[in-house]
């Protein structure tokens, strides 16, 4: 691969990882561009993840770990954006030209990193970027996690520094790692990941899985949709959908009871009538026309809101 002389900072908020952090601190020394800065936030950890940290730390000047009180319970949704925000603003983040989101139970390539920034060098309207999630079965294969290409996905949330200053960064809600996509769109930015043998890593702990088990999880992410303002129809669709995925049938009704309890309950939506008209119209559209062809078509009519293409017209 060409040498890059971008700069880039991880922030990992994390909480009792012991059983696969070592895994992850092992992949992110060994990249083959290493990380500016690698600031750490220890959410009170007690099963050894503070000496692990500690260990690493010592070796790699790069790595800083900062430590919150133990809180008693591992916190999900805005718990781990506060956790992740006590790291940002211990940093400068102008100083670096990407920033990235990093969960601490991932097995990652080599070049992760660096293939990540050379396809942002060379496309500048990528905001955020990542590759594919895949978790191993007993039986040692690999399979793909669900995640759509039009999204980054949450345990790698790769950054242009000003794409994710201009979009407010992350929402302190459980669908953070949703409305960060749409919002990119909505400026023109393009969200994406991609499923290439370079990018692609191992999730050693299930999604959905950390807090209570992956049926929770799925009830979790329905309020999510809810909170983010998803359509209806949308949802039932994607309800759907995710039956067919492990866990079969069940999984797709815990996201639903989720959805639907919260739309019974009234309960609060994302505080952004414009969001929320932009995102139902792109689901429209991509039950209409399917997601791969909504989302090209929405990113060529947003490109002129992205800075770069609206400067270079202005110029011209």
């Amino acid at each position: 691969m060409s040498p890059t002389s971008q700069k880039y900072l991880l922030i990992t908020p994390c909480r009792n990882e012991i059983e696969f952090g070592r895994r992850t601190l092992d992949s992110v020394v060994a990249q083959s561009v290493l990380p500016s800065r690698w600031v750490i936030v220890d959410d009170g950890s007690t099963d050894g993840t503070s000496e692990l940290l500690a260990e690493y730390a010592a070796r790699h000047p790069f790595i800083q770990i900062l430590r919150k009180p133990d809180r008693g319970v591992r916190s999900v949704g805005p718990g781990v954006i506060e956790s992740f925000y006590l790291g940002y603003e211990a940093c400068r983040p102008e100083d670096y030209d990407y920033l990235c989101k990093l969960d601490l139970d991932l097995d990652l390539p080599a070049t992760y990193f660096e293939s990540l920034m050379q396809r942002m060098e060379r496309d500048p309207r990528l905001g955020t970027c990542s590759g594919k999630p895949y978790v191993r079965a007993d039986d040692g294969s690999l399979t793909i996690e669900p995640s759509g290409d039009e999204m980054s996905v949450g345990m790698t949330k790769f950054y242009r520094v000003e794409c994710f200053r201009e979009i407010g960064g992350f929402v302190r809600e459980v669908m953070w790692d949703g409305i960060d996509c749409h919002r990119c769109r909505m400026r023109g930015w393009i969200a994406c990941s991609w499923d290439d043998p370079e990018l692609r890593f191992v999730h050693l702990r299930p999604m959905g899985s950390s807090h209570k088990g992956i049926l929770v999880g799925r009830y979790r992410h329905g309020f999510g949709q809810y909170f983010m303002g998803t359509g209806l129809a949308y949802m039932l669709s994607s309800a759907l959908f995710r039956m067919t995925k492990p866990p079969r049938v069940v999984g797709g009704l815990a996201m639903l009871a989720g959805y639907l309890d919260s739309l019974v309950r009234r309960r609060d939506r994302y505080e952004d009538p414009e969001f929320r008209r932009f995102l139902r119209a792109y689901q429209r559209d991509c039950l209409l026309r399917g997601k791969q062809e909504a989302t090209r078509r929405l990113n060529e009519r947003t490109a002129e809101r992205h800075p770069a293409v609206g400067k270079a017209r202005v110029a011209r």
